[in-house]
């Protein structure tokens, strides 16, 4: 038995740390938090001093029991969770749950995983910091009281099955002011001067107009007053210029440029970094600092020097801007500066590459420039006051520009070029000079990446909690990533070249919200009705003020109870306020009358989703009743757009003796023929497809269902779904690898793909008893499922699922499966 047990929160952490320590040490995973609140009941005494009832997870006990033993038969137990308030927490509940003695527990902490952080930190053991516990139990409890309060108001005044969260609804709040912002916006038209010049040696640049004209009549007549002008440059200014580069990476900033540069949502850059600091290759990502430890630094700039030269060293610190920063003490950077590249999985591989890129970067020299504006003057023969200017910027020494350069965020950033060698008086030749069109933009929609940098400036949220916020409103249907290319709009560009005006016709797309974050109709109604109703908890500031108020806790400051009760007493009578006195929310716009019955038409949430309606409850008769297709929302349908959907579902007529009708479903609009539903192809309104043009699509699908094989007298069919190629048999859908060719599958092909599918089932059975039917089935990340029928129940990684009896089986099912509930037999009372 090891006399040291060192506990960790993930086995990958455990892996790394157990290459770096003797045999006298044991590495133990505590696979994250072992104790939390309870499920399906509050769990903090709100009536006292808001203690919280954690308990140990359900699939935890076996880990917990497994460490109380090895913990009891240690010399020492070091506690090695991460070096933040969440870390923190889950150390004092391994010391609370373990019963760990005080004088044989150590807690270490590390913001890498390399040899010599981790002798370094087992040399310096300090004890649990309980500012930093107080402060994570502050945040997991206060979290929990609005989420457990508020949401069952949810359910009553607005819709079941919502939820509500102090972070997450004030990110849906900005979300949907942007949107409103948006829908709000007016573009105006102007019109956008530049030009093409060239010099006495025929090198051409561009300049422009620094301002714009209101209409096409200013800007003809600019135009026609350049005709026979004569141009010359009339200022020239050189300066020298420099660019320094970014500071090294904090979590919000990682999570910001791996958007922009790899195009990874937040949890993506989140999940892949994490693998990085478990294999030892990047320092802790969870971090507000942009600090460089000096070895960091002097590690950087052998590296720099070796590599690039000395010229190319400037090593130096940077300060955050991030008040109260509680997270590691250092910024995200490689372990080993001299590893430039790693040879992983390709995610982890790009995202390793962009770390160091941004680290070594922030210890390089800044780039000189030597930047350029001219003026060029207009002699024409009608006065003319403006001057076209251009502005250039030539790179005399690269610097940091070497390695890396920060993305941006705006889509409107126009690159300065590089202008030829020109002199003041210089008559320059003009070779077109253009008038276009142009509209003003509505801002922009929130990316996830500019959502973390709002909520960062707005002092919202923290490094770990901003991929988990953004996942959560995607997954409760308040927000999804638009899907729209955007439409064509139309615009003129007038281009006077040769004496000679002419006029174009162009267009542009507009309007795309491809990949950005567009709120849902349930997201802007709950939005609104927490806005109405507790604006308090939804206000910016009262959010960023809880931020700081756990800071202070953090630091000792700040007690967290008090903090808590200060918080409850007003929060929770506005609860019950609300609960027994707010009108229900159904985000109603009345659009018009319907000129059939003269009844009020409106759309609204209903119990299936967003709807239109012909009529009210108050009418004699019933009110009509239609479903919004997928890609309408509450807040923009037109009144056309509502009043065509009682048009549905709409008759085609007949084909082979069954009827053939069109209409709207929840997934979006199909055609029906028989007992056969096909989905109409992406932009089509379901109101203009004709007989003829069911029938083409019946067709297809017909042809696509037809079978391509018969295996056991069973028919095989093909086709494409969200992961690719697929074929199906026996009501088994196996994916179609690169290794075949999908539109050339021959008969061994199809037997080959059916044959090891059937082997790979068989394979991931390990326990079966036929009768009961009941098996035990490997499931992801080494996990396995213990299923019966529609139930499946996840076993922990710690489960030896060979030693599961059929017993203990069917009573783990029995456990799981819904009680069947009994009809309560009503009292009678006889008269005497």
């Amino acid at each position: 038995m090891a006399k040291n047990l060192v506990i960790v929160e993930s086995p990958a952490k455990a892996k790394t740390i157990e290459k770096f320590l003797g045999k006298d040490f044991k590495v133990e995973s505590s696979f994250g938090h072992i104790a939390d609140l309870p499920s399906k009941e509050l769990g903090v005494d709100v009536d006292g001093d808001f203690k919280p009832k954690y308990q140990i997870s359900k699939d935890k006990k076996d880990v917990v029991k497994k460490l109380k033993e090895l913990a009891k038969n240690a010399d020492w137990v070091w506690l090695a969770s991460d070096e933040d308030r969440e870390g923190e927490a889950i150390a004092w509940h391994l010391a609370e749950t373990l019963k760990l003695d005080k004088d044989k527990t150590k807690r270490i902490v590390f913001h890498e995983i390399t040899k010599s952080a981790i002798q370094k930190a087992i040399e310096n053991p300090r004890g649990i910091d309980y500012d930093l516990v107080d402060a994570q139990q502050a945040r997991r409890v206060l979290d929990r009281i609005v989420g457990y309060e508020l949401s069952p108001v949810l359910w009553r005044k607005v819709k079941g099955g919502l939820s509500a969260g102090r972070v997450q609804s004030v990110s849906v709040r900005l979300i949907v002011e942007k949107e409103r912002e948006i829908q709000e916006f007016t573009a105006q038209a102007s019109y956008r001067i530049d030009a093409e010049f060239s010099n006495e040696k025929g090198q051409t640049f561009k300049a422009k107009l620094p301002k714009n004209f209101n209409s096409e009549t200013e800007a003809t007549e600019f135009l026609k007053n350049n005709i026979e002008a004569t141009y010359q440059v009339s200022s020239l200014e050189k300066k020298p210029a420099k660019k320094s580069s970014a500071a090294p990476f904090t979590t919000s900033t990682l999570q910001q440029e791996a958007s922009r540069k790899l195009g990874f949502s937040v949890s993506r850059t989140m999940s892949n970094a994490q693998r990085l600091y478990e294999s030892g290759l990047i320092t802790y990502m969870r971090t507000d600092s942009v600090n460089l430890s000096d070895e960091a630094r002097n590690a950087a700039k052998a590296e720099i020097i070796s590599a690039f030269g000395q010229q190319y060293s400037k090593p130096q610190n940077y300060k955050g801007k991030s008040k109260g920063a509680q997270e590691a003490h250092e910024a995200i950077r490689p372990t080993d500066f001299s590893l430039h590249a790693v040879d992983i999985d390709r995610d982890q591989s790009r995202l390793y590459e962009l770390i160091w890129k941004r680290a070594i970067a922030s210890q390089m020299s800044d780039a000189e420039l030597e930047r350029t504006n001219l003026k060029i003057q207009i002699n024409a023969s009608n006065k003319v006051n403006e001057e076209f200017a251009a502005n250039g910027e030539i790179i005399t020494f690269d610097g940091f520009l070497k390695v890396y350069l920060e993305g941006t965020d705006d889509e409107d950033v126009e690159q300065e070029g590089i202008l030829p060698d020109l002199k003041v008086n210089e008559k320059l030749n003009n070779n077109y000079i253009t008038a276009t069109e142009r509209y003003t933009r509505p801002p922009s929609r929130y990316t996830e990446a500019s959502l973390v940098k709002k909520l960062e400036e707005l002092g919202i949220g923290r490094p770990s909690t901003y991929a988990p916020t953004i996942s959560t409103i995607q997954n409760r249907n308040y927000v999804e990533k638009g899907s729209n290319e955007g439409e064509e709009r139309g615009y003129k560009q007038l281009v006077l070249q040769k004496s000679e005006i002419k006029s174009k016709k162009l267009t542009e797309k507009v309007g795309s919200d491809k990949g950005k974050l567009v709120p849902t109709d349930i997201g802007m109604i709950v939005t609104d009705f927490l806005v109405n109703h507790f604006e308090h908890i939804l206000d910016y500031n009262f959010t960023a003020k809880v931020e700081a108020d756990f800071d202070e806790i953090a630091e000792g400051n700040e007690d967290w109870t008090k903090v808590m009760k200060s918080f409850y007493k007003d929060f929770h009578p506005q609860v019950e306020h609300v609960k027994e006195n707010a009108d229900r929310e159904s985000g109603e716009r009345v659009l018009g009358t319907d000129p059939k019955t003269g009844k009020q038409v409106s759309v609204r949430l209903g119990k299936f989703g967003p709807m239109v309606q012909i009529g009210t409850v108050d009418d004699e008769e019933k009110p009509q009743f239609a479903s919004l297709s997928p890609d309408q929302q509450l807040n923009s349908i037109t009144y056309d757009e509502a009043m065509d959907l009682f048009k549905l579902p709409k008759s085609l007529g007949e084909y082979k003796g069954e009827e053939v009708e069109v209409n709207n479903g929840r997934f979006g609009p199909y055609v029906k023929f028989g007992n056969a539903f096909v989905s109409l192809p992406k932009g089509v309104d379901p109101l203009s497809v004709e007989l003829d043009d069911a029938i083409v699509l019946i067709k297809e699908k017909q042809k696509a269902d037809a079978p391509i094989y018969m295996y056991q007298d069973l028919p095989v069919q093909k086709g494409k779904g969200r992961f690719g190629p697929f074929i199906k048999w026996n009501n088994m859908f196996i994916n179609v690898n690169k290794k075949y060719n999908w539109d050339e599958l021959s008969d061994d092909d199809i037997v080959e793909l059916i044959e090891d599918k059937i082997q790979k089932e068989k394979d991931k059975v390990v326990q079966n008893w036929e009768a009961e039917g009941i098996r035990i089935e490997k499931a992801r990340w080494g996990r396995h499922n213990l299923i019966k029928g529609k139930t499946k129940i996840e076993l922990a990684k710690t489960v030896d699922v060979s030693k599961i009896t059929l017993e203990k089986a069917q009573a783990l099912i029995e456990a799981k499966a819904p009680k069947k509930k009994t009809a309560k037999k009503k009292a009678t009372s006889k008269k005497k």
